[in-house]
């Protein structure tokens, strides 16, 4: 019964905790695994059965290695969202045993992937599925274009290192924290206000 399964049964179904958006995070750090996000948690953008979905697309659509599928994803999303390593060389693994790719001859170290009939297949019964997927991964290309201005990263990047170089001195009292904190809010009421 490994191909005869819908996508509820192959992916555990549909969400039920929400999206993760590209920068808001996803599963693994940095480039290699969450979108680079601002503060605080990260959210995975997908479950394990969509990331499963999405790759194999990807390697139906040109045999790849898993090196090929973190830079596709990333390049959808306009750099908002880039698969861990220890996320996709499993999950191609996992595709493999379940027979839906196989891997080609290739030059060099990396193993390249190919869709296998099966795994056609099992993308053409989960065909609204995939196109929903992918979807999601160009609202994340979206939100990255609109929101991660070189400014933006630049004035972000200065905070950071003002908070750090200045809360790590030695004098800092609960009375500076507390002025910190004022401004930080009073600068997030200010953004928050803009038209």
């Amino acid at each position: 019964m490994r191909f005869g399964m819908g996508y509820g049964a192959w992916t555990g179904g549909p969400r039920a905790d929400g999206e993760g958006r590209g920068r808001g995070g996803h599963e693994g750090h940095g480039r290699h695994g969450h979108g680079r996000g601002g503060p605080g948690g990260r959210r995975r953008l997908f479950d394990g059965g969509e990331l499963k979905l999405v790759m194999l697309k990807l390697i139906a659509d040109a045999p790849r290695h898993g090196y090929d599928l973190i830079r596709e994803i990333e390049g959808l999303t306009g750099g908002g969202y880039a698969p861990s390593p220890g996320v996709v060389y499993p999950t191609l693994s996992m595709l493999d045993e379940m027979g839906l790719i196989q891997e080609q001859q290739s030059e060099g170290a990396k193993k390249r992937f190919a869709a296998s009939d099966e795994g056609r297949a099992h993308l053409a019964e989960n065909a609204a599925v995939v196109d929903g997927l992918f979807a999601r991964l160009a609202a994340v290309g979206a939100e990255s274009e609109r929101t991660d201005g070189a400014p933006i990263r630049r004035a972000m990047g200065n905070l950071r290192q003002v908070l750090q170089h200045r809360l790590m001195r030695e004098d800092v009292n609960e009375d500076t924290l507390h002025e910190v904190a004022a401004l930080l809010d009073e600068a997030a009421q200010k953004i928050e206000r803009l038209k």
